[in-house]
Formats: C-alpha cells, structure tokens, sequence
C-alpha cells in the first residue's frame, strides 16, 4: 500500500461503520497501490475490485489477468483471488465473494457507496514527489509535438504524435486538444480534425499516469497574428491571478468561489470582462482530472497540499499548466526548462508563464 492511504481508508470504515472498502475504480486503485488494472479505457471499472478491511488488502481478478497483475502489478503483500471469468466480472462476483458491512466507489448492490473524492484528496508528500514526475513528462510529450509541427501539419497529426510521445513515457492521454488557427479562435475544446494548423496553433493535454493527472497547454505560431501575444499575455496573466488567489484562499480556509471571484476580476482587468463565460476556468486536481471547478457557487475548500491547474481562454488564446500548492508555496510540475516563458507579477508574486513560442 502507498505510503498514507491506510490512515484515510482506516477513517472511512470508522465513520461510516464499514467491514471493508472496495475500490473498482482504475484511478483509486493507482491511488491506493500505484497499479494499473485497465484493460479496457472505455469501462468505468478495471479488471479486479481491490479491498482494504482495517488489516489486509485483498485483489478479486478473474484468472484471465490474475497471472499478470500479481506478478507486473499488484505488490506483494496484496492477497490476489483469482475467480473463473465465466462467473463475470470483479464487480459482479464480489457480492457473493465478500461478507460484512461493505462500502464500493462504485454501485454494487448491498454496498454503500463510498464517494472516493472524500479520501484521495489532499496530496501527500509522495503524491507531490510523484506528480513532478508525471507532469515534466507530460510537458516534455506536449513541447515535442509541437515544435516538431508546422503549418501544414493537420490538427490529427499533431494529436497522434502527440498520443506516442505521451505512451513512449507511459503516460495515459485522457484529453487532446489541438486547435490551428482558425478553430481556436472558435472553439475551447477543440477537437483533432483535418484541418491544417496555420497561422498558429493552441495544444493541450491532460495525462494520468499512477493515478495522477497532469494538464497543460502550449501555443506554437508559424505567422503568429497581431493580436496573439496580446491575447496570450492576458491569459497569463488571469492564470496567474488564479494561482494568487488560490494560495491567499488557502491561507484562510475559504472556498472556490472566492478564487473564481478572483479570476472573473482579472478578466476585466484585462479587458476582457465577459470572456470568462465562454469556458470554464479549471481548479483543483489531482486523482481526478478536476476535483473541483471554480465556479460562482463553488464551495469546495481549497487545500494544501493539493494540484491545481487552471485554464484561462481569451479568444483563441489560452494559458495552462499544472501546479502543486504546498506549505513552502507553488511548484510547477508541467514544466521542462525547454520552453520560453514570460513573467506575471499578481499580487507581489512572480510567476513564469509558458509564452508563444515562434517557430
């Protein structure tokens, strides 16, 4: 088990009167075990149910992929059973495989559902040890695509080259966004098409890997219009507000609203007041690809130790990278070195921003 997990899961079971925990959810296994048990990405479960009782942690796989996760994934203290694949899937033998007062992180009849979110999160020190990792290899996936593009490449062959940069590194592409000039101006989620990138291009990502999710974006320009490093810069600059603004929140034990209220000013600082509207704004993450998104109503608390990554847009112009927020302050985990950068100054903190990068 990873260093800090059983204290939480040992809350769980306290508070909620429980004989074990069950976790079917990919990510919160890799939370708890820093294991892979998918096999197919589409299914909202992996391939075995993984339970914690107080004492032991049991693994219930069918004997398809028994064999290899107890010798490639699983440690060795977990206790793996292994159950014909004709009986179904992990999920629809633990029932009959389980006794006692159960909690799952997902529906299984006569278990309590356990809202995972309510244990994973804050970080702790190996968590943000390991999200440096994660995230320096994220950025270098997503740097290497895109100065390796040109204006004639298309919005797909960027996203592929991206996807094999990120699995050379074994990190898992949840999100690909690759927006040539034109659409991303258009449009904030934009899609891979076949569409050249032109004038310029917005990349942005999220990968996960052991759980563990890391987003950010960087702009290329090949004939960088007028108006974009005016745009851009703005972006920073409202990332930046949010990053001032979630440590200050921090500090005093607030909520998201009060860091969106944050970010919804630093548009109109700009010049930019409605903006804000067209996108949301990002927040916290983690184990989750957000845990929380800043909103006018948002009452999540706003952690330490704990991941946030915002991501700001200003008419096709964007600004994002991935951040873990600790007592000794801000540390940057989707960087590289490798990337030109501007500095923003809010709130008497300097932060380096990922510039346009003119190829």
């Amino acid at each position: 088990m990873r260093p800090g997990r059983a204290s939480r899961l040992d809350a769980v079971l306290a508070d909620r009167g429980l004989d074990s925990i069950w976790l079917l959810d990919p990510v919160n296994v890799a939370w708890l075990l820093g294991a892979d048990t998918v096999v197919d990405a589409t299914a909202r479960t992996g391939v075995a149910a993984v339970g914690y009782d107080g004492a032991s942690v049991t693994a219930i796989v069918p004997n398809n992929d028994a064999d290899r996760l107890r010798t490639e994934e699983l440690p060795d203290t977990v206790s793996v059973e292994a159950v014909d694949w004709t009986a179904g899937t992990a999920a629809t033998v633990l029932p009959e495989r389980t006794t006692g007062s159960r909690g799952a992180d997902v529906a299984i009849p006569g278990f309590e559902r356990v809202d995972a979110a309510s244990f994973r999160h804050p970080l702790t020190e190996a968590d943000v040890v390991a999200y440096r990792g994660v995230g320096r290899d994220t950025a270098a996936a997503v740097e290497g695509a895109a100065v390796a593009a040109d204006a004639t490449s298309t919005e797909r062959e960027v996203a592929a080259d991206l996807r094999a940069r990120l699995a050379r590194r074994d990190v898992l592409a949840t999100v690909v966004l690759v927006g040539g000039g034109a659409r991303a101006q258009r449009y904030r989620h934009p899609t891979p098409r076949d569409t050249p990138l032109g004038e310029y291009a917005v990349i942005s990502v999220t990968g996960r890997r052991d759980g563990l999710h890391a987003s950010c974006t960087r702009t290329v320009a090949f004939e960088p219009p007028a108006w974009l490093g005016k745009r851009h810069a703005a972006a920073c600059r409202i990332e930046a507000a949010a990053l001032a603004a979630t440590a200050r929140v921090a500090a005093a034990d607030g909520t998201a609203a009060t860091v969106f209220d944050a970010i919804r000013g630093a548009y109109a600082d700009v010049g930019w007041p409605e903006e804000w509207r067209a996108h949301h704004q990002g927040g916290a993450t983690g184990y989750a690809g957000r845990a929380w998104v800043a909103a006018p109503d948002a009452d999540a608390a706003v952690a330490v130790p704990m991941g946030y990554a915002y991501n700001p847009t200003v008419a096709g112009a964007k600004s994002e990278d991935t951040h873990v927020l600790t007592a000794d302050g801000w540390t940057t985990v989707t960087e590289t070195g490798d990337w030109p950068t501007i500095a923003v100054e809010v709130e008497d903190t300097l932060f380096e921003r990922p510039a346009v990068r003119v190829l």
